[in-house]
């Protein structure tokens, strides 16, 4: 009989690895069934040929001690963003303020007065808690927040057109993040979609022509993750507002992104703020919490009294309501818009946005040595001028000037399958590092950067093995 056949003969039985001191200890941290079950499966994977075949009660129980821990990691762990995308969609979005956590951590620790009024001490609006800081920070008459920006739009639309037509441009029928699209979105909340003009150019006079008996609102969108140069026309805010108001029905702006200050100071280009579209005669504006304003995910919906009131009276609302988790988080992230001249200081978002090349380069020259240490036998590195992405749909066309480290191969044979197993080997680091490969490197751009020593640190555990 072969010796692995053998081996199996004084596999120990389950009972004698929970007598081990490993097993005890590792009941009292998971439990026994969960002992039991992994304890099972070491001896299953060692009958198998799938692990070395282990005779010893101690060594099967450090086997199944061990999957236990692998269980235990989060899914969801924390990871270095050096993409050059600062709201990565993939990677989160929005870094939340501190102010933002402690109130998330307070509601998390404790009973909250999320739907009762202090006053009256009666059910209260969980919208409550952000109308006034909403109003005053947009000059809107009112305003809720849902689960996303388009889950606004979805609330918006059934609301106020369900049944009826909706005018959109053709130009703004825009495809966002994981293929859904607006026509989709409309379809599902129960309009008609009434497209005017063409691709590049729509004039007022293409929405002039497609109103009528069964026209229910004007929808314009922001392009969010795409722009139409050269020839090109399109109906400007205030333009639409005036033909939805000689018509009686509302005009709604999806800002997408959208921001509650002007960017323009910070080094980044002018986007409409929701203040100055609501300004302009938008009766609704629907925007994300997520994106530019820096918050947690959310979609706001500000502008009209009775138009908000409308939706709050929707069935589909209390589907899409937030929990006191990110109601608590946007309030003390909205606060800090009250003080804009600290604003870049605390809010991650806008500080990762604004920070100087400058400072990025030389974080970049201080790292080369410690990356280098770990992996210059099989690349070169140099310190590399790189262009930075806003994200997320915002400004799409814009970039930031970055800066960042470059790594390329040594050898070009194989050079592809180096470039990936570099990759591979970041992610798989206690905290993965997420950078990108380009023009034959894997680049990592530091803008989003904050803490080197950490980095560092990390990268001690960087191991790239015999290939790359």
């Amino acid at each position: 009989m072969p010796e692995a056949r053998t081996n199996l003969h004084r596999l120990p039985s389950v009972d004698e690895v929970l007598r081990t001191q490993t097993a005890t200890h590792a009941v009292d941290r998971f439990g026994r069934s969960s002992v039991v079950s992994s304890i099972r499966g070491a001896l299953a994977a060692a009958r198998q040929g799938q692990a070395a075949i282990l005779s010893r009660p101690e060594d099967i129980a450090v086997s199944a001690l061990g999957r236990l821990e692998a269980q235990s990691v989060a899914n969801l762990r924390p990871a270095y963003n050096l993409t050059g995308t600062v709201l990565h969609t993939n990677l989160g979005r929005a870094i939340l303020p501190e102010e933002a956590i402690e109130a998330a951590l307070v509601a998390m620790r404790n009973a909250v007065t999320l739907e009762l009024d202090l006053d009256t001490g009666r059910r209260g609006e969980r919208d409550n808690h952000l109308r006034d800081l909403l109003c005053e920070l947009t000059g809107a008459e009112d305003a809720i927040v849902v689960n996303n920006n388009a889950a606004a739009v979805l609330l918006v639309l059934n609301a106020l057109a369900k049944g009826r037509e909706v005018i959109v441009s053709r130009g703004e029928l825009i495809e966002i993040g994981g293929s859904f699209r607006m026509p989709e979105i409309m379809t599902r909340a129960g309009v008609k979609l009434i497209e005017v003009g063409t691709t590049n150019r729509t004039h007022a006079k293409d929405y002039l022509e497609a109103l009528g008996a069964r026209s229910a609102m004007i929808l314009k969108v922001h392009s969010s993750n795409f722009r139409i140069e050269g020839f090109t026309a399109q109906v400007a805010t205030p333009d639409l507002a005036e033909i939805a108001r000689k018509h009686q029905i509302p005009l709604v702006h999806d800002l997408g992104s959208g921001t509650l200050i002007d960017l323009a100071p910070y080094g980044i280009a002018h986007e409409p703020t929701v203040a100055e579209v609501i300004g302009q005669g938008a009766d609704l504006v629907t925007f994300s919490g997520d994106k530019l304003l820096g918050g947690p995910q959310a979609g706001f919906i500000v502008g009209r009294k009775d138009l908000i009131s409308r939706l709050s009276r929707n069935p589909m609302k209390r589907a899409l309501r937030l929990d006191k988790l990110r109601l608590s988080a946007l309030e003390a992230t909205l606060k800090l818009y009250r003080n804009p001249d600290r604003l870049a200081q605390r809010l991650p978002t806008l500080r990762l946005l604004a920070r100087p090349k400058e400072d990025i380069e030389a974080m970049a020259r201080r790292l080369l040595p410690h990356i280098a240490a770990r992996t210059a036998e099989s690349f070169s590195l140099e310190v590399v001028d790189c262009e930075s992405q806003i994200g997320s749909g915002a400004l799409p066309l814009k970039t930031l000037p970055s800066a960042g480290i470059a790594l390329h191969p040594l050898q070009t044979r194989g050079k592809g399958q180096k470039l990936s197993g570099l990759a591979v080997a970041l992610r798989r680091l206690p905290v993965p590092v997420i950078g990108r490969i380009s023009k034959d490197a894997v680049v990592l751009d530091f803008r989003c950067l904050e803490d080197e020593r950490e980095f560092a640190e990390n990268l001690s555990h960087l191991g790239l093995g015999e290939n790359p």
